[in-house]
């Protein structure tokens, strides 16, 4: 029950370290201005970790790599600990770090998802609620290039912007692929 207890506490971390630095990266990748409170907030959380690294990792094409390395770096943290309390990783060998390096990149894809799905959705009550909201441009800044290859194909219907459904769709998806792969992963551990 300790462990478990651990391990709760280790991927509420993790898992808020992991998203905020991918927040982090969407919004230099999309670039976002960090003058509004969730960028504050955002760079408030990450910047112990990040600037130093960045001094040592370059970016790459004009994309935050440091933050995205920290990124991998925390579920992969996350990814050993937890199944070193398993009992599934019992030895350090090339075969489980491999492993546990592929399923920290399975999880920080999945959290990618899950953050562009919340994106999607914030973004879209802000557009019925309050389009004008201060925060409301942020979101629509991060969603508008993924939603830009709906909109070209599916046209309103009744004045509602019907590709946030298709992109959303879409999303679900892919998180059915991340699993499929994950679960195929997972064999090669116990091997």
């Amino acid at each position: 029950m300790l462990a478990q207890i651990v391990l709760f506490i280790l991927d509420t971390v993790c898992g808020f370290l992991t998203l905020a630095l991918l927040v982090r990266f969407a919004m230099q990748w999309m670039r976002v201005p960090f003058r509004n409170p969730l960028g504050q907030f955002i760079v408030a959380v990450t910047d112990w970790m990040v600037r130093p690294l960045r001094r040592l990792i370059p970016s790459l094409f004009g994309l935050d790599t440091a933050s995205l390395l920290l990124a991998w770096l925390w579920q992969a943290v996350y990814q050993g600990i937890a199944l070193g309390f398993s009992g599934t990783l019992l030895a350090v060998s090339p075969a489980p770090t491999l492993v546990v390096a592929l399923l920290a990149a399975l999880e920080v894809a999945k959290i990618s998802v899950y953050l562009v799905i919340g994106a999607v959705l914030v973004s879209a009550v802000f557009s019925w609620v309050n389009p004008y909201a201060p925060l409301a441009g942020v979101f629509n800044t991060l969603t508008n290039p993924l939603l830009r290859p709906f909109r070209r194909v599916i046209p309103p219907i009744g004045g509602v912007d019907l590709s946030p459904l298709a992109l959303l769709l879409l999303l679900q998806i892919v998180l059915f692929v991340i699993a499929g792969v994950r679960n195929g992963v997972m064999p090669m551990l116990l091997h």
